[in-house]
């Protein structure tokens, strides 16, 4: 009887440590590509993301200082995932978010001042650093620079080239983690072929609340796997519309986030991932970061419910104060729903 009582108590345990070191990865843990499914260890993992850019009240940069209690709210959404628009150079950061059970997605911009970016080449010493780091879920590439000619001269072809040249660069270090770009809508077959190195895409979608065409259309040129690596609507009601009051409305944001969710996340999905956007407001992305502002633009915005306009600094889950809004329990429902 106590030889099987021991049985069952190591057992357990076994059990335990295995689901542990599923969830929160370990230095031997490879991320990679089956079918159209995004993997670890050959295990699909579905990626129930969150946008993570804290900016603290009056600033313009990102900072951690709230990061333990911002990983909570996101763990406790049902999240296992975050996605930084620049790389987390603070290993003290990344081994909390690993702590936490959640993943990272590490995205590079072009020019970041030289700051591990693919114009300078630096993005490859910051990967060298941290390839072997258990938060590391993928290495994304861009945010929607399709939607930004005039950065390259006029025209994204060159973009376009850097960014199959820096995914190519990155398999020859990096073997154990798949590469994506954040596209702004659907990308056109051709650009799919031109961009081989691209292991998987993150498409960046805001038509209004209906993102599953976006799936469909993919679907019919590509068997890459997809993710949403932006969806979401903001809680400020521009215009008075579809029973919307006009002002800062929070039901407008969670009824179009609940939509949004209900259609991607379904069994059969043809998505392997879906990340909201955003955690916190932002502040600083119009007028003065010491208050909150009403405006700002985005490429593309003409689809963002129920008003056809981005309201910059009103897009978060949680206030910048850290109070959950109506969306935070939609997405915490969807979450935790969702197998």
């Amino acid at each position: 009887m106590i030889r099987t009582i021991k049985i069952v108590i190591l057992s357990l345990f076994a059990a335990l440590s295995f689901n542990s070191c599923s969830l929160l990865g370990d230095q031997n843990s490879i991320v990679g590509i089956k079918g159209d499914q995004l993997t670890i260890n050959e295990r699909p993992f579905f990626v129930k993301g969150i946008c993570y850019h804290p900016v603290e009240k009056g600033q313009s940069k990102r900072s951690f200082g709230q990061i333990e209690k911002d990983l909570k709210l996101i763990k406790a959404a049902g999240a296992n995932t975050i996605r930084v628009y620049e790389p987390i150079e603070s290993e003290e950061v990344l081994n909390q978010i690993n702590d936490a059970g959640l993943r990272v997605i590490i995205s590079f911009g072009f020019n970041q001042g030289g700051i591990y970016d693919l114009q300078s080449e630096t993005y490859l010493d910051y990967i060298e650093r941290f390839k072997s780091h258990p938060a590391i879920l993928l290495w994304e590439l861009g945010n929607e620079y399709n939607y930004h000619p005039e950065w390259f001269g006029g025209t994204v072809d060159y973009w376009y080239t850097v960014l199959n040249e820096s995914a190519a660069a990155i398999k020859k270090i990096d073997t154990t983690h798949p590469i994506s770009t954040a596209h702004g809508e659907v990308p056109s077959e051709d650009l799919i072929q031109r961009l081989d190195q691209i292991d998987l895409w993150g498409l960046n979608v805001y038509r209004w609340d209906q993102p599953a065409t976006a799936l469909e259309e993919f679907s019919k040129i590509s068997s890459k796997p997809i993710y949403f690596s932006e969806l979401g609507a903001d809680s400020y009601m521009t215009i008075e519309n579809e029973g919307y009051a006009l002002g800062y409305n929070e039901t407008a944001q969670a009824d179009a986030t609940q939509i949004i969710l209900d259609q991607i996340m379904t069994r059969g999905t043809k998505a392997t991932g879906a990340i909201v956007f955003s955690f916190t407001d932002g502040w600083w992305k119009a007028g003065s970061p010491n208050t909150q502002d009403v405006g700002g633009w985005t490429p593309g915005s003409s689809g963002v419910p129920y008003d056809a306009t981005a309201n910059e600094e009103y897009w978060g889950i949680v206030t910048l104060d850290r109070e959950r809004k109506e969306a935070y329990e939609v997405v915490k429902n969807a979450f935790k729903s969702f197998n």
